[in-house]
């Protein structure tokens, strides 16, 4: 059964202004939501009318990951006045091995919030093994045990938990690969770094950027406790096909094909081409009124082509 849409939250706040929280940021603010997020380097941030809070107080060390400087540090002034007036909370940050660094840094902050109802965290189907092409939904069991796995469910649990302490709403997304303006084949090819990894069989589902944060912002109207979502496009392709589209689009060469577990393919990479699975999302789409707009990659693509919006952005 369909969920009534309820208001959007008045303050919104995201921990992690990177890609996806940057669309995300952006469409909340766009209907009227007051939303401020987190980055690392206030003096290296676009200008793009994102009110933007330094994560600490005080600059990162030179080189520091993020998660290894919010394990020691205190949290900045106006994140802190932030989290008080905030609404709703979406952390994006990757987890690593002791699960949310961003959560433990502001936890007792999230605890004592006053005006908080809402929490979302990004995830990943990575939480599941390969399924031979098989489907996947949100009664399947996250099986995978590899450590990016463990972190993601570790992240997920934290959040829940958090949202079970003060007795208010959470949703968890977990998301295939994201692509969209600035992150797609098309960049690939035109700067050179796209490969042609092929495992016979392989296929997976993407979720363009702007789909991703229309279903986020879904998810902030419907109050629901310890909600989960999986969210993908129509369909589930092997990606030699997308980039062979892409290239078609750009007239562009395709790269010559590797065996995916040929020497010269890196091990992350080849941790990334051995899960084949099909995402079903139906039941996140009929939860929240939600469809992509971006159907499957070949509308991605030609989007992003037709706007210009096909050079790189790696922030």
């Amino acid at each position: 059964m369909s969920v009534v849409a309820g208001e959007l939250p008045a303050r919104v706040l995201v921990l992690g202004l990177g890609y996806s929280g940057r669309h995300i940021a952006t469409l909340l603010q766009s209907q009227g939501v007051a939303c401020s997020g987190t980055v690392r380097d206030l003096e290296t941030a676009p200008e793009d009318g994102l009110i933007r809070h330094r994560w600490v107080a005080g600059a990162l060390e030179d080189g520091a990951s993020v998660g290894t400087a919010l394990g020691r540090a205190e949290p900045g002034a106006t994140l802190l006045e932030a989290i008080r007036c905030a609404e709703a909370v979406v952390c994006t940050v990757p987890p690593d091995d002791a699960g949310d660094p961003a959560l433990r840094l502001l936890a007792a902050e999230l605890r004592g919030s006053p005006a908080l109802r809402w929490v979302g965290y990004l995830s990943s189907t990575a939480v599941y093994a390969d399924r031979d092409g098989g489907w996947i939904d949100e009664a399947s069991v996250a099986d995978a045990v590899d450590d990016t796995a463990r972190r993601r469910l570790l992240a997920e649990a934290q959040w829940r938990a958090l949202a079970r302490d003060k007795g208010i709403a959470s949703a968890v997304f977990r998301l295939p690969g994201i692509y969209g303006p600035g992150r797609n084949a098309l960049v690939q090819l035109a700067g050179g770094r796209a490969r042609q990894v092929v495992r016979p069989g392989l296929v997976f589902n993407r979720l363009h950027v702007e789909d991703l944060a229309t279903a986020v912002v879904a998810g902030m109207r419907v109050s629901a406790p310890e909600a989960m979502y999986l969210l993908a496009d129509d369909e589930p392709a092997p990606p030699q096909e997308v980039l062979a589209y892409a290239a078609g689009l750009c007239g562009l060469p395709v790269p010559e094909a590797q065996a995916w577990d040929a020497p010269e393919v890196s091990p992350a990479l080849r941790r990334f081409y051995a899960g084949s699975k099909r995402i079903d999302s139906s039941a996140a789409r009929e939860t929240l009124g939600w469809a992509p707009r971006f159907k499957t990659y070949r509308e991605g693509l030609q989007d992003a082509l037709r706007s210009g919006r096909s050079t790189d952005d790696r922030r």
